[in-house]
């Protein structure tokens, strides 16, 4: 028999944690008029960082859209597990996540792959800080600068920590090949298509922020983690009853 079928449901569920979706929850009727509020992380140390230019040009067009920016500035950032939690930077940065509503992530590709200075900052964020998750149901966007020609190895490792993160990460991004021909000498992109795509990404990540923002609670509470909750609380209920 093909429980599925039945209509009280599959057997293995705990009634009392499933919920079908809901359309109340997800467009409340009260919704947040604030600016949307993103912070924006780059990955290198250079004093022409061109994953920092690229953050730059993605502050003024977010705050161009309405938007609210903060930038990390990872400069003196120990190492994760090499200084305390109460580290000045560190908790810093945990409060910039904590702040946001989305977020952008920039690196230079290196050796194939992301920069340790911008790993290092995502690994100072926590999934979980007491009952708060940083990062959970937020938006990012990720791009990346190369010094050849255009990889997208940085953004799909990116993507796939920003999934780790619990993030939802909207579908464009951008990679910019051979960056230091595509910024001029006060540091400012030229026109280009690739100025072009860092538009879309800004514009996308603002739309979905502003869609997701009021039920990202909502769009990220799990049927296993409300059935994990319940157990933990009968567990101490009956802790108590002993």
């Amino acid at each position: 028999m093909d429980m599925t079928s039945n209509s009280d449901g599959p057997a293995q569920l705990e009634a009392a944690c499933f919920e079908r979706p809901s359309e109340a929850a997800l467009f409340p009727a009260t919704r947040a008029t604030h600016s949307p509020r993103f912070l924006l992380l780059y990955g290198s140390l250079r004093e022409r960082s061109y994953s920092k230019l690229l953050i730059l040009e993605a502050q003024r067009l977010l705050e161009h859209l309405g938007g609210e920016v903060r930038i990390f500035d990872p400069a003196e950032l120990p190492q994760p597990d090499g200084a305390p939690e109460s580290h000045p930077k560190v908790q810093e940065l945990r409060n910039l996540a904590a702040w946001c509503e989305g977020m952008v992530w920039c690196s230079p590709e290196r050796h194939g792959a992301m920069t340790g200075i911008l790993k290092s900052q995502i690994d100072w964020i926590p999934l979980s800080v007491g009952a708060v998750r940083p990062t959970q149901g937020k938006t990012l966007a990720v791009m990346e600068v190369c010094g050849g020609s255009q990889s997208f190895n940085a953004v799909n490792q990116m993507r796939i920590l920003g999934r780790w993160m619990r993030m939802l990460t909207i579908p464009n991004q951008s990679s910019v090949a051979k960056a230091f021909l595509e910024f001029d000498e006060s540091g400012r992109m030229k026109p280009s298509a690739y100025y072009d795509r860092v538009v879309d990404v800004m514009e996308e990540l603002v739309k979905f922020t502003l869609l997701t923002r009021d039920a990202a609670p909502y769009l990220v509470d799990r049927y296993s983690e409300r059935k994990e909750s319940a157990d933990a609380l009968s567990r101490r209920v009956n802790q108590r009853s002993i």
